[in-house]
């Protein structure tokens, strides 16, 4: 067994995409954050996503990124893998970011397509192949174009797959026939496809999907613990079953009018494990949007 299969292996089942409690004057809440991760590692998550798109990452100073991150580790002790996110526009930024954090010495480290200027796929994968050679650590791709606007296609996806030190990669682009196709091809090369958009998580995990990267989950996570263990299982009813709750627990978004990190921290602030305030100039919901989130979350019978 190689050491990519090895690696490859440990990357798998719900890994929550933390979302950053933040002040209302735009400071990281460290004990929310604490608070928060200490729900999701004992719901029995398997790893964590950090400043990732939920966790508003892009819109984080670097000094803030290495306390959420050891924010994180504290609170969750050692019980899971920690995926550190450097969002950068270019490849060498990306690696100096990686780089600068290598004291942190996290599990994976995961990086998006370039993005501002359009890419042609050559020059995507030109950025992962850099970025594999130089990082001190496993990384995984993450797939996310509606950022981006520089999606990866089948062949390129297929490319990264092979680099050595690439690992896993995270598709939330939603388009489920390129990422079934993917994962189709899994049982000939050691790499752990994710999926990133909560609508296929069953349907992917049927697949053979080593796992999910869920940002809705912080709202509540059980239901995604539960669904992957259905999966080992062989349990595709539950999985679908599970998949019926999370569909419910998407009407968070929908009242909302699908904003997504807005509604996420007010439904895990009506929970009591976040404010409801983001990095400006992003802008909180609404107290009309807030009293909907209340009542989908009383539908679902979650409360403090």
């Amino acid at each position: 067994m190689g050491p990519k299969k090895e690696i490859a292996g440990v990357l798998k089942g719900i890994i929550p995409a933390v979302i950053t409690p933040m002040r209302k004057d735009g400071t990281v809440h460290e004990a929310l954050l604490e608070k928060q991760v200490t729900y999701l590692s004992r719901a029995g998550v398997h790893g964590f996503l950090i400043n990732g798109t939920t966790g508003e990452g892009p819109f984080l100073s670097r000094d803030e990124k290495r306390r959420t991150f050891v924010a994180t580790r504290r609170a969750s002790k050692g019980k899971q893998f920690l995926c550190l996110t450097c969002i950068q526009p270019s490849t060498q930024l990306t690696l100096d970011e990686i780089l600068a954090f290598e004291s942190l010495q996290p599990d994976f480290v995961v990086v998006t397509a370039p993005f501002y200027f359009t890419a042609s796929q050559r020059e995507i994968i030109r950025h992962f192949e850099k970025i594999a050679k130089q990082s001190p650590f496993p990384v995984i791709a993450y797939n996310i174009p509606q950022c981006t606007h520089n999606k990866m296609d089948y062949k390129t996806m297929l490319e990264i797959s092979s680099m050595q030190k690439v690992v896993g990669l995270k598709d939330s682009s939603g388009d489920f026939a390129t990422f079934s196709r993917v994962v189709r091809r899994k049982g000939e090369r050691a790499f752990a496809w994710i999926q990133g958009e909560d609508s296929f998580d069953a349907e992917s995990l049927i697949l053979g999907a080593s796992g999910v990267v869920t940002g809705l989950g912080n709202v509540w996570i059980e239901p995604y613990v539960r669904m992957f263990r259905a999966a080992q299982e062989g349990d595709f009813r539950g999985v679908q079953k599970f998949q019926k709750k999370i569909n419910r627990l998407y009407k968070v978004l929908q009242v909302a009018g699908n904003k997504t990190i807005p509604a996420i921290k007010a439904a895990t602030f009506l929970l009591g494990r976040c404010e409801k305030w983001l990095k400006p100039p992003l802008l909180p919901l609404s107290d009309e949007e807030l009293s909907r989130v209340k009542k989908v979350l009383a539908n679902l019978r979650l409360k403090k």
